[in-house]
Formats: C-alpha cells, structure tokens, sequence
C-alpha cells in the first residue's frame, strides 16, 4: 500500500510545471563556446574593415534624421533633454550602455544553455543570424551616430559626463564608430527578453521587454543611435526568428544507442525517458494494487 501511495504521488502532481521535452541530440559545452567566440571575433574584424568611410557615414547620417523627420519621429534630442534634467539619470544610462551590453549577453546564454537547453539552441541560432546581418549593415551602410552630428543640439554625454567608452574617432581603430545601423544593443535587449518570455510561463515573464525598452531609451538618450537604428536592430531578430524552427515541442524519436547530453562532460538519460518510467511504474503499481483489492 505504501508503493503505491508513493507512486501515485511521483506520478500525479497537483501541479505539473510545462516543460518542453529536450531535442535527440543537445549542444556540448565546448562546441558553443568555439562557435559563440568564431562568431564574436568574425563580428569585431568586419567592424575594423568597415571603418574609415567617414564621409558616407555623415551622408547617411543626415539621410536618417531627414526620414525620421519626414514620418514624424520624435526627435532624439527630446529624450536627451529629459535625461539631461538629473546628472544622476544620465550617468546610469552611461553607465548602463558601457557595461551591460556584451556581459548580459553572456550570462543569458550561459543561463539559458544550463537552465533551458532546449530553448537556447531556438535563441542562439536567432541570435547568430541576428549578428551576422548586422554585420552586413556596417558593412554597407556605416553611420555617424548622432553624438556626431554638429548643429542639431546633440551632446556626447559619456564625453561629457563620464563613463567615456570611446576615444576621437579613428579610422584605424578596431572601435568603429561609424557603425550605428542597426543597433545590437537593442537588438540583443530584445533576443534575451524574447528568450526568457519563450522559455518561462510566469505572467509575469513579459516584464522582461523592460529591458529592450530601457535599452532603447538609454542608446538614443545618450545619443549613441538614432530610432531607425533601433527598429531595424529588432526587425533583423524578427528576420532570424522567421526563418528557424522553433524549440522542440515533442519529444523526438529515441536514437538506438544514444543517450541525451543533459550536461556538458556527463552523459545522463533522457528526461522524457525518465518521465515515461516514472509514469510507467506508477501505473503498473496501481494496477497490481488493483488486482490484490479484488482478491
């Protein structure tokens, strides 16, 4: 009697949290880590060979603030106005654009790889082509940020009020300033908080677009990008998603001889496996407690 009170117990949970089942085969540690830093250094080099084209970076620039204001965009420097209101505001938000950026990106995929492997493949490969095509716009269309922009009422707050991230602009520099369109920071703000939306059922998950929002307000108040540079960040993350599968919905068919990698230097069974053992027990130990009743 006691087995099979417990059985049932493992069995029926009053409330079971949803889980999306882990595909066949999961990413090893190792493997991520040299993709992730390939794509990285890919990324940084195509910035160094983009830099120098100052004079398309300025036409362009002025190209960007006429459209903006042509479809009546609010301008830039509104939001850097109200910033500039409290030095505190503004220091954060200099603050917050020199260092969250790149380490946020690493702790959410770092989270996401240890905590919801089968969302982080989803995630990582958006994330990849999200970068990728970013690299295509520095490439072919360099942009002056609007910090740059004489005459339009725009001040460099780092420079101003510190933390400065970049130095005079330098051609030869592998921090190419001329690289505003489209905007990672949002971009990426956006693929985390649309990862952990995907991954979690909390109704309190969606607080997480805070952070693109914030991210956005903090780029263009510190004039760093322009709103188009914002837009297009997020709409290339909308590309990638539209052209990937979606994370595993159904466990996949078992491979002979294969186990699953629930961890990235140990091998483990299966989760769903163990799942459908548990159940399996619990229902066979119903069933001869059925059976011993009737006797």
């Amino acid at each position: 009697m006691g087995s099979w009170s417990s059985s049932v117990v493992i069995a029926k949970r009053p409330f079971p949290r949803p889980q999306v089942p882990l595909p066949a085969r999961l990413p090893r540690l190792l493997p991520e880590i040299l993709l992730l830093i390939a794509v990285n250094a890919v990324y940084k080099y195509g910035r160094k060979v983009a830099n120098g084209q100052t004079d398309d970076a300025y036409r362009h620039a002025d190209n960007i603030w006429s459209f903006e204001r042509a479809v009546h965009l609010p301008s830039e420097r509104s939001v850097q106005q109200l910033m500039l209101h409290s030095e505190t505001v503004i220091h954060t938000a200099n603050y917050l654009y020199a260092t969250v950026h790149f380490p946020a990106m690493v702790i959410f995929l770092g989270w996401m790889f240890v905590r919801k492997r089968a969302h982080y493949l989803w995630i990582r490969r958006a994330i990849v082509i999200q970068t990728m095509l970013a690299l295509l716009g520095h490439l072919f269309y360099p942009l002056a940020p609007p910090r740059m922009l004489h005459g339009d009422g725009l001040i460099d707050t780092a420079a101003v009020y510190g933390p400065a991230v970049y130095g005079k602009p330098d051609g030869g520099s592998m921090a190419n300033q001329f690289a505003a369109m489209p905007s990672l920071h949002v971009g990426w703000a956006l693929a985390i908080a649309v990862g952990l939306i995907a991954s979690h059922r909390s109704r309190l998950r969606w607080l997480w677009l805070l952070h693109p929002l914030i991210t956005m307000l903090v780029v263009v108040g510190t004039a760093n990008h322009y709103w188009m540079d914002c837009i297009v960040g997020c709409a290339l993350l909308g590309l990638a998603l539209a052209i990937i599968p979606g994370p595993v919905t159904e466990p996949p068919p078992p491979l002979p001889g294969h186990d699953h990698w629930a961890w990235p230097f140990k091998r483990e069974p299966a989760r769903a496996g163990r799942l459908g053992t548990l159940r399996e027990t619990a229902t066979g130990s119903a069933r001869t407690a059925t059976g011993h009743s009737r006797n």
